[in-house]
């Protein structure tokens, strides 16, 4: 087999290993994280689920799938339209990849509309809340509908009709749209056959009757079916003939010049490109005739085997309303802040005390918060220094950074403006410290600054103390109640000391940092995890017991996971967490017999990234912001710290990893066929939720 690529993300193979093909040794990237996506949907059938967390899994399943077509999908038809037909590192062709995609996602959004208008609205309905269809609007409500169009919608509304003078609109990526066939003359005499109705984002996607019309019952009514009912109102002695829904999602990546002068400008020019990309998919409902979608079809220019046709709104995403039944959801966890944290002065002094580890969201992100506010308002506090990611401009994070830049804080923001989806939110964030008088810079070109790092320096009896924050999560206080993360405080000298040359190195020019004890891509991260990994394979050739644990969101890179395949064959244990994608296939004789995948879709996101070897029994413990893939390990800046306190070391290898490799009730396995199977556990076995076990411990 002809194969001119040799990793899954890039790098050079490994053919020191069993005679496996490609496809036979590596999961295909894409077809791995729409399996993810998969397993995200299947939560939308678990009776373990409460019925609105239910509801919002197909809700999530919907956003992960947008995004999944923007960027992975696009990503895929790019490589087909500048005609690379080679194989791909796993065997496959794009093409071909392409086909499987189609394949999976049409059977996969097929049974997602199923489980809405099959599983979900039923219940929803035993609730008294109902969606009700136009034939089931009583005469009171029938009227109200009307004045509600006619006084919010209709105004805002553009109908554009199609003739020669008015060629089909660009239409906005994602945007609800009504295609409508006619009859009759318009004001001028033109015979209109077909127009286009764009729903605002400025309007509701569903709307709730007023509780006087429903006795108190949640009714609401969907802006599709509003607008489908007054349709002709749009076009006055005209006849409306059909109605329609479609949407169109297209190609949202942002491709950026590495020779830009000024990366802010350059993006801001880019951002408007991305609501009118070349289109992807195209959704219609299951009423639209065949010759309407054939006609939308050309006009996007897409195949036949890129439409999709549902059973229900088009844009499921957003599908949602403030329902007022606690019952129904999970109940609400307040999490607790560190005993070492509520009994001392302030932050700077438990800091001094020992190091602290806050595990999201179970242990609040409020001492983050806390360090920011102190450090803003201390008298003694010379400067700030802080990686941002992804947080918005009216955060209290971002507001703290620029509270201290007018106290007179020296404020340094490493702000990463290229943060997927989240630019131009960024871009405001620069602008709100800039205005503050903060220094704020972009990191290095050709590299994103994803590490997650804060560093505060104050005075204390005429010398400099630093104080830091490194994490695995975004400084995102919104996140941190929804992703599992960590963070750890600390003022380890040494530590201190790496930060503080990692921001150096961000904000100036010169070498790379010699850092003493933290690790950092693209320089030594991904070499130190081939070291230790070869640590563990000399430990169990020298007989001694050898364990790796990794948890992370995705394994990609193709160093690492035939590094892995060597370890297996060495004897050594691999227990991998993957939340999301994972080329390497577990399970295979003579290659990977001794590795383990599972992933664990629950409650909270899974997103800590922690790897543990056993090191001969001196354990090697470490928390990053990387996952294990190209991108992460060679083009971005990543920080990658020990936890070297051995109460900690004991906790995360306890509750952070034994502790999710004992869950019976939200995990999933890999198999070598690249099939996930949920875990079924055995009559004789007690329940074990990994999740809700930290919830309880912390509870």
């Amino acid at each position: 087999m002809n194969i001119e690529a040799h990793a899954v993300d890039g790098h050079a193979e490994d053919t020191n290993l069993p005679e496996y093909t490609y496809n036979e040794r590596y999961i295909n990237r894409e077809l791995s994280i729409l399996d993810f996506h998969l397993r995200v949907l299947e939560q939308a059938v678990d009776p373990l689920h409460p019925l609105l967390e239910r509801l919002n899994f197909l809700l999530i399943f919907s956003r992960n799938m947008d995004e999944f077509f923007e960027i992975r999908v696009a990503g895929v038809m790019e490589q087909l339209t500048l005609g690379n037909d080679s194989y791909t590192p796993d065997g496959l062709t794009p093409k071909q990849v392409l086909e499987q995609i189609s394949k999976t996602a049409h059977e996969a959004i097929e049974r997602q509309y199923r489980i809405l208008n099959q599983e979900i609205l039923p219940k929803l309905r035993e609730e008294d809340i109902c969606f009700l269809r136009r034939g089931e609007l009583s005469p009171a409500q029938t009227a109200w509908v009307k004045k509600y169009f006619h006084d919010q919608v209709a105004p805002v509304l553009t109908p554009i009709s199609l003739d020669p003078a008015h060629p089909f609109p660009r239409l906005v990526n994602k945007s609800l749209n009504f295609i409508v066939t006619l009859e009759g003359k318009d004001a001028f005499g033109r015979q209109i056959d077909l127009a286009v109705v764009p729903a605002p984002r400025s309007l509701p996607r569903v709307v709730r009757l007023p509780d006087e019309l429903t006795d108190g019952k949640e009714h609401h009514v969907m802006l599709s079916a509003i607008i489908h009912e007054h349709v002709s109102d749009l076009f006055p002695g005209m006849t409306a003939t059909g109605c329609y829904q479609f949407r169109v999602t297209r190609n949202a990546d942002l491709e950026l010049n590495e020779d830009v002068e000024d990366l802010a400008i350059a993006l801001k020019g880019e951002l408007s490109s991305r609501r009118f990309g070349r289109a992807v998919r195209l959704e219609v409902t299951q009423s639209c005739p065949k010759h309407i979608y054939q006609y939308l079809l050309n006009e996007f220019e897409l195949h036949e085997e890129q439409l999709y046709k549902v059973d229900g709104p088009v844009n499921l995403a957003r599908l949602v309303s403030n329902f007022k039944r606690p019952h129904l959801k999970y109940a609400a966890y307040t999490p607790v802040i560190p005993k070492v944290l509520r009994k001392s002065e302030n932050i700077f002094s438990a800091m001094k005390k020992q190091d602290i580890l806050l595990h999201h969201p179970f242990e609040s992100f409020a001492p983050v918060i806390t360090l920011l506010r102190e450090a803003a308002r201390d008298p003694k506090v010379l400067a700030i220094k802080q990686t941002l990611y992804r947080s918005g401009p009216d955060s209290e994070i971002v507001q703290l950074l620029a509270e201290a830049a007018r106290n007179g804080k020296e404020v340094t923001a490493v702000i990463e403006l290229r943060a997927r989806f989240d630019e131009e939110s960024n871009i405001a964030v620069a602008n709100v410290l800039q205005e503050a008088g903060a220094v704020v810079v972009y990191g290095i070109v050709g590299y994103k600054t994803h590490a997650k790092m804060i560093l505060v320096i104050r005075r204390e009896n005429n010398k400099l103390a630093r104080y830091a924050h490194l994490g695995t999560g975004n400084y995102h206080a919104g996140n941190a109640r929804m992703y599992t993360d960590y963070g750890l405080l600390t003022t380890g000298k040494e530590l201190c000391e790496d930060v503080h040359r990692i921001f150096q190195e961000l904000t100036g020019m010169g070498k790379m940092a010699k850092l003493k004890k933290l690790l950092h891509a693209p320089f030594t991260l991904h070499s130190h995890l081939l070291g230790f990994i070869d640590d563990e394979i000399a430990h169990a050739r020298a007989g001694k017991d050898a364990h790796i644990i990794v948890k992370v969101n995705a394994l990609t890179e193709v160093q690492l996971i035939n590094k892995l395949y060597e370890a297996s064959q060495a004897g050594v244990k691999i227990d991998l967490i993957i939340r999301s994608i994972c080329c390497l296939r577990p399970g295979l004789p003579g290659l990977s017999e001794n590795i383990h995948v599972r992933s664990i879709v629950g409650r909270f996101l899974e997103h800590t990234r922690v790897f543990y070897f056993s090191n001969d029994g001196h354990p090697r413990v470490y928390g990053s912001s990387a996952d294990w893939m190209n991108r992460n390990l060679f083009n971005r800046v990543e920080a990658c710290f020990p936890i070297e306190d051995p109460t900690l070391r004991k906790y995360i290898y306890q509750q952070g990893l034994l502790n999710y490799l004992k869950d019976n009730e939200r995990a999933w396995v890999l198999s070598g066929d690249g099939s996930w199977t949920r875990v079924q556990r055995p009559e004789n076995e007690l329940p074990h939720n990994a999740q809700q076990v930290l919830i309880e411990s912390f509870r």
